[in-house]
């Protein structure tokens, strides 16, 4: 059997991250799932500056999240990524935030390889494509591409 490929990015809760009663707004959830792809794709040997010079971005294309349970300011949370589904010019990311045991958010992630410069989606490199497929981890949730 395949051990699952989790890529996994540790982070505290700050401040400026909260809400007036100390809970993490909602919105910053967002921002450490994004940070959880881009480590992702560094774990892979692939950096955003350099994908951008080959005129590739990935850009979000939909989100589907559900908050379970509240992060609070000096939190340690861990950011959990997963290939769900792959297509050739899409991705479907599973991500979790998890507080020790505990699961604090759920998200299905679907994001498209354009060309920056055009908006317009294009196939993304091959060996991106391959170190995908290769950790895939079909997810019931996660469709077809």
């Amino acid at each position: 059997m395949t051990a699952i490929f989790i890529q996994t990015l540790p982070l505290r809760v700050y401040y400026e991250d909260t809400d007036a009663a100390g809970i993490v707004y909602y919105a910053n959830y967002l921002r450490f799932l994004e940070r959880g792809r881009t480590e992702f794709l560094r774990t892979l040997g692939h950096e955003q500056s350099a994908l951008a010079t080959r005129r590739i971005a990935f850009a979000v294309r939909s989100a589907s999240v559900d908050y379970l349970k509240p992060a609070k300011l000096d939190d340690l949370l861990t950011v959990e990524t997963v290939v769900g589904s792959l297509g050739r010019a899409q991705v479907t990311f599973i991500q979790r935030i998890v507080r020790g045991k505990d699961i604090l958010l759920d998200a299905k992630i679907r994001v498209a390889c354009i060309d920056p410069t055009s908006g317009r989606p294009v196939a993304m490199p091959a060996e991106i494509h391959r170190q995908f497929l290769s950790i895939a981890q079909p997810h019931p949730e996660a469709e077809p591409q």
